[in-house]
């Protein structure tokens, strides 16, 4: 199972996809930096002028609404239809979720007038966009969260795949369930890293068919690459660069042997 899942990094390394980011400001240059350092190629367009145009050239679109403004969110609409229209897949980052209004009308316009390949957020984030209680602060969340449960709840109120992250990570598309239980505390020192996470699954996904599977072997791939950066580092700064390091540097045969994943079959559709 591991090494069907993890050879798809080779995947990823050989196409180098193309991945159009609308993302937050505080993470362009880290988002940038991390897909160079795994073998794909960043670009950032948020203008509404040039969103659609960019999209129709990319492998994969990001849509992260970390600092969203009423021009960005436009810009996320046409470059998500124009995604739709190609055929590539749209990753959807509702960072912060549930802590304004304006956020939630923002992330509700863009589930209703996207096709959104899957979503990832933190179980704060993903509670709230399904509809279960959940307290947000800014763009953490708190609270006591079952991760399979509102992975497997949000999956089915959306209709849409999905990635919850946290102590461990859940990705299901409704049919398989996997729960990946690496990672390091570290990754909640630096901001950006789980921004940096969905760029990282929309490049996987411009490589691969099963979106599951794809998914869940981008989130091996991070995690063990976090946790050899993580032995490398004496705290959050040095951390940063040893993970880009660490993302360069991590092979398929690192994370076959590292990997810690479960499967489950949670239901035929």
């Amino acid at each position: 199972m591991k090494m069907s899942l993890t050879t798809m990094i080779n995947a990823v390394r050989k196409k180098n996809p193309l991945v159009h980011n609308i993302t937050n400001q505080v993470v362009i240059n880290f988002t940038a930096n991390g897909l160079y350092a795994l073998g794909a190629s960043p670009v950032m367009a948020n203008a509404i002028e040039e969103a659609a145009d960019m999209a129709r050239n990319a492998d994969a679109l990001l849509l992260n609404i970390g600092t969203l403004t009423s021009d960005q969110v436009d810009a996320m609409i046409e470059a998500g239809r124009a995604a739709n229209d190609k055929g590539i897949p749209v990753i959807f980052d509702p960072v912060g979720v549930g802590a304004t209004p304006y956020r939630n009308q923002a992330a509700s316009r863009i589930l209703n007038e996207v096709k959104v390949t899957m979503i990832r957020g933190n179980a704060g984030e993903v509670s709230q966009l399904a509809g279960l209680e959940a307290q947000v602060r800014g763009v953490d969340s708190s609270g006591s969260f079952d991760n399979q449960s509102i992975a497997r709840h949000a999956q089915q109120i959306l209709g849409i795949p999905v990635l919850v992250t946290g102590e461990k990570d859940v990705i299901t598309d409704g049919k398989s369930l996997f729960e990946v239980s690496n990672g390091t505390p570290m990754l909640t020192k630096v901001t950006g890293t789980g921004c940096l996470l969905g760029a990282v699954v929309a490049a996987f996904l411009a490589t691969g068919e099963d979106k599951v599977k794809t998914a869940t072997a981008a989130v091996m791939f991070y995690n063990v690459a976090a946790e050899k950066a993580a032995q490398n580092a004496e705290g959050p700064g040095s951390f940063q660069i040893a993970f880009l390091d660490a993302l360069a540097s991590t092979t398929s045969v690192d994370v076959s042997a590292d990997a810690r994943i479960t499967h489950h079959i949670v239901g035929e559709g």
